[in-house]
């Protein structure tokens, strides 16, 4: 993003830098009588380095300036907002960090699972996205300021390689006050490297167990009104897994142009293509007996244990044949492109504005399990804001006000597959043409109540359509029966936010906070049924939550954070998706009402020269409070309970905790090493609660050293080695939700034992393995 001049804006009341700080683009002097009434946020940035628990008043930096609104990033780390930030320093650059899942266990209320090959990561913030397998919904992602989260909802994490990263900010509960559509369990902001920090270039690679390698490189530098950071990476592996290999290439590029102390302008440019064969998910009884799918090369010869995925040997209707993953040429190839500029202004010493365009094409190809899946998926993200630093009735204020547009163009064709032959393709089977819109505006104040109070209040009124068709064809021995959907949907949503934060002394903050959320379903959740085939499943509500948070921050000393949070959510028409079954698409429904509820611990203690602790403790306890589930099989059709049940895929208890040490002088200084551990609870797989997939407990060990160099090209190097799963746990590390069913003689329902066989849903955890690599900066 752009550098510009700091400016330093206590709310809390006492001082306030009247330098310029860059705030974005904004236009239209209707908007800037607008934000004259509302005012602005004052952005802030969160410093490099370390894990830094959440800041509480609106501060800024150095670090480059982003816009706020729906594609805020650098965003307000304004009173009363529950963030936690990962930085640079340890989490990516003394580790061989494979993908950002690796580094967001770092921030308390964050789950990760692998997804479907590469770096692709499934990420929740309180469990929000926890239930899905193949992509992320639920949070808004944004780098440098630009969105990564289209306006269907979607994110994927294929093109996000930690190496580029200077840092990340992890917003925690309902957000779609600041960030809009999709905001219900929170936001993710990255930031990459700048050109002027990095001021020169970097090569690096890392390589270790089942054939992993990664090679990458950044160049930076800034000179007179122009600066550019660029990273490119290429990583590639056999995966740990049977039929799991990987390739995935990105660009990434950010440049600044300054012409004048009041106009800046940036170019953000991302490109990723990745190519990955994917293992078949196991039930829980094959995962138990070959966890890693190995011996399984085809169905006649296969090891115990081997999932087996039925296909149709026409293609289309009728016999059906088991087939491996190696025969069933199970795979995806994506790739993701972004086109985004900005240009900001600043009219005077305390108005800025900011215009920004955003071009993002999603195209994919996914033969595997059952289905495949051909789409592509352009969109188009507008943005203009304006901010305002001024008094509220002589108090200390800034303000905001935002637009936004967003659109995105949907068509994917869904086919059987085809047995043998590699990803041979079947019949047709869907057709979808549809397009989805967000038109909204939002605003915000803060204000000093006094030297020790602070107060916020946001809004965001938002409205989403989706218009579109979905053709389902079935086939038979008669020939071919087509099935026409329409959808005209329109949904309008309201998002209030407020905050308070008590400041008696630099020691403690105390802060509550009342914020809402809204995600509205997408075109693809209206057109599969709960058949998990192309249909009609249109009558899906917007997904709304209101969260609580009282916390509170605790800084004695210099080398002593601790944050504390808890939470308390209650979702309406929650937006749950599970499988019916192995190998059919996921469908989407609504669960009338249900509540989060839990406590996030964050801490980082240097408790003795050279030696820190981190900590980040996570409670998450989700529960239906109304649903009843309908369950048919054969001429039974069953109305089941499931209030009190907690909602499956979430794990209630998350730990990451790491000590290590670091030689600060003498001949040794920058050898350093650490011991984390990841544990996990055991989550349902069920909305019955029938079905329990164990809980885990890893261990990773790493031992790192880099030093600056002198009397040569080269600056700095840096080597660093770690050791993996030290005990070679075998665990569920993505496990897909199930349905329940009924059984087809009697009309009861099906217990533990029938899930527990049902393929499609567990993907394990690595085994021990080793990864090793090293930067040379010049």
């Amino acid at each position: 993003m752009i550098p510009a001049a700091s400016r330093m804006v206590h709310v809390g009341g006492v001082s306030r830098d009247a330098r310029r700080r860059s705030s974005g683009a904004g236009i239209g002097a209707g908007l800037i009588a607008a934000s004259l009434l509302v005012g602005s946020i004052a952005e802030a940035q969160t410093p490099d380095g370390g894990v830094t628990l959440p800041e509480l008043a609106v501060a800024g930096d150095a670090r480059p300036s982003q816009p706020w609104g729906l594609v805020s990033a650098g965003i307000a780390r304004d009173a009363g907002t529950t963030v936690s930030s990962v930085g640079r320093n340890g989490p990516i650059d003394d580790r061989p960090a494979a993908d950002i899942g690796t580094v967001l266990l770092d921030s308390p209320g964050v789950t990760t699972r692998p997804g479907n090959g590469g770096r692709d990561v499934i990420i929740s913030i309180r469990g929000s996205n926890a239930r899905s397998t193949r992509v992320t919904r639920n949070l808004v992602v944004l780098e440098d300021g630009f969105p990564l989260t289209q306006p269907d909802g979607v994110s994927r994490f294929d093109l996000a390689d930690p190496h580029a990263y200077a840092g990340i900010d992890v917003f925690r509960g309902p957000q779609s006050a600041r960030f809009g559509n999709y905001a219900t369990g929170g936001a993710l902001a990255f930031h990459t490297r700048s050109g002027g920090s990095i001021d020169g270039y970097e090569i690096g690679s890392d390589t270790g167990s089942f054939g992993s390698l990664s090679r990458y490189f950044t160049v930076g530098g800034a000179s007179g009104p122009v600066e550019i950071s660029l990273f490119a990476s290429d990583a590639r592996g056999n995966g740990f897994q049977d039929h799991a290999s990987y390739d995935t290439q990105t660009v990434n590029l950010l440049a600044t142009y300054t012409p004048t102390p009041d106009d800046r302008f940036v170019l953000k440019v991302i490109d990723n293509d990745v190519d990955a064969d994917l293992p078949a998910r196991s039930s829980l009884n094959q995962f138990r007996i070959n966890p890693y799918q190995r011996g399984c090369a085809a169905a006649a010869s296969a090891a115990p244990g081997c999932t087996l995925t039925n296909l149709p040997r026409n293609g289309a209707f009728g016999p059906t044949v088991g087939v491996t993953a190696d025969e069933g040429g199970f795979r995806r190839n994506d790739r993701r492109s972004i086109l985004g500029a900005r240009w900001e202004h600043d009219f005077d010493a305390e108005t800025t504005g900011r215009a920004q365009v955003v071009l993002d094409e999603r195209n994919f190809d996914q033969p595997f399990y059952v289905n495949s899946v051909r789409g592509s998926y352009p969109s188009i993200n507008l943005l203009a804001d304006l901010t305002r630093r001024t008094d509220f009735f002589g108090l200390p204020a800034v303000a905001s006000v935002a637009l936004n547009y967003s659109t995105i163009d949907i068509h994917a064709t869904t086919f059987n597959r085809a047995p043998y032959g590699g990803p041979r393709l079947g019949a047709l089977i869907g057709d979808i043409d549809a397009e989805q819109s967000n038109l909204g505006g939002r605003a915000r104040t803060e204000v000093a109540l006094s030297d020790s109070w602070t107060g916020v209040f946001g809004f965001g009124l938002e409205k989403s359509g989706i218009a579109g068709r979905s053709l389902a064809y079935a086939y038979s021995a008669a020939g071919r029966t087509t099935t026409r959907t329409e959808a005209d949907r329109s949904f309008l949503n309201l998002a209030p936010e407020l905050a308070l934060v008590y400041r008696p002394n630099a020691e403690w903050a105390f802060r509550g906070r009342a914020a809402t959320g809204y995600a509205t379903p997408t075109a693809s959740n209206l057109f599969v049924t709960v058949a998990g085939l192309p249909g009609n499943n249109t009558g899906l509500r917007t997904q709304q939550d209101l969260g609580f948070d009282l916390g509170a921050d605790w800084t004695p000393w210099a080398g002593l954070r601790v944050s504390l949070t808890t939470f308390y959510e209650f979702f309406r028409n929650e937006l749950v998706a599970q499988s019916p079954g192995p190998g059919l698409l996921a469908y989407t429904f609504n669960v009338p009402a249900s509540e989060h509820r839990g406590i996030e611990l964050g801490a980082d203690w240097a408790f003795a020269p050279g030696w820190r602790a981190v900590a980040a403790y996570t409670y998450d306890d989700q529960i239906y409070t109304r649903f009843t589930e309908q369950l048919s099989a054969g001429a039974f059709v069953a109305r089941f309970d499931r209030a009190g049940n907690a909602i499956p895929g979430v794990p209630a208890n998350q730990l990451l905790l790491r000590i290590g040490y670091d030689e600060a002088a003498g001949p040794w200084q920058g050898l350093g090493g650490y011991v984390e551990t990841v544990v996990q609870d055991g989550v349902f797989v069920d909305a019955a609660n029938r079905l329990t997939v164990p809980g885990y407990a890893i261990v990773n060990a790493n031992l790192h050293y880099g030093r600056p160099l002198t009397g040569g090209y080269a600056k700095r190097i840096a080597f660093y080695v770690e050791l993996r799963n030290v005990f070679d746990m075998v665990y569920a590390a993505s496990v897909q939700n199930l349905t329940n069913t009924i059984s087809a003689r009697t009309g009861s329902e099906n217990g533990a034992g029938i899930l527990a066989a049902t393929p499609g849903s567990i993907v394990a955890g690595a085994p021990r393995n080793v990864v090793c690599g090293m930067k040379l900066s010049f």
